[in-house]
């Protein structure tokens, strides 16, 4: 199988994403170093969407990013090519159906958290401020770029409810408009360009960091068995 990467880098520093496999990614600190993770991030991708494994990879970077960004926060603002052309109704469909199903089990993972304000992480601060270390604080943070994200590209939306609650809402005044589907290219805040298939990219690859990190806190804070591993990842 071919994994098409889009490769966004600040010097050494290195995110891939897997343009087929919208939210698949690996960080690290050099290319090679997420090159060699890619791997393992799609047969897991395709355990969580239920799909055939694949035994071989082949990679291709197809786009490369040089980004003035903290990359090693997984501060990110590229743009696909492959994120500016129209979709159709069938793609979209599917695309939006990933997207919510992300929202589900983000939701199902944190929930199943025995004490979501507990945590045995240290305090880290970024670019953005303190790192969230408790399963409600990450949760807090996943939920609330709903109304950024899709604000980004014209469609009010808002932050209430749950991560699955709000994600729908948004999706439901997206789809209001007749125009949708046309894909239109935004430029959004800090000079960033957004369109509707990077809008769904983003939620699933949001969704995915934060998992990934809330499962790894889960695992060192309550032990192996007690969470689930709702996203399949390899860790």
């Amino acid at each position: 199988m071919k994994i098409r990467c889009v490769w966004e880098h600040n010097g050494e520093d290195s995110i891939l994403y897997a343009d087929d496999f919208a939210g698949a990614f690996t960080r690290g600190a050099s290319k090679n170093s997420a090159l060699r993770k890619m791997p393992d991030e799609i047969k897991s991708y395709l355990m969580w969407k239920g799909d055939f494994i694949q035994d071989s990879f082949e990679l291709e970077i197809i786009q490369e990013k040089q980004s003035d960004l903290t990359i090693s926060d997984a501060d990110s603002d590229v743009l696909f090519d492959t994120e500016r052309e129209e979709l159709n109704l069938p793609e979209y469909a599917y695309l939006k159906a990933l997207a919510l199903k992300s929202a589900q089990d983000f939701l199902t993972l944190y929930q199943a958290i025995p004490d979501k304000n507990k945590s045995c992480l240290p305090v880290r601060k970024t670019f953005y401020g303190p790192v969230p270390r408790t399963a409600f604080e990450m949760y807090e943070h996943t939920k609330n770029v709903n109304d950024y994200y899709f604000g980004e590209i014209g469609v009010s939306a808002d932050n209430e409810g749950t991560i699955l609650e709000c994600r729908e809402r948004g999706f439901a005044a997206l789809e209001s408009r007749q125009d949708f589907l046309e894909n239109t290219v935004y430029l959004g805040s800090y000079n960033e360009e957004w369109s509707l298939r990077k809008v769904l990219r983003r939620f699933i690859w949001h969704d995915r960091i934060h998992a990934k990190a809330m499962y790894r806190m889960a695992v060192k804070t309550f032990g192996l068995d007690v969470v689930p591993n709702v996203f399949l990842f390899h860790i």
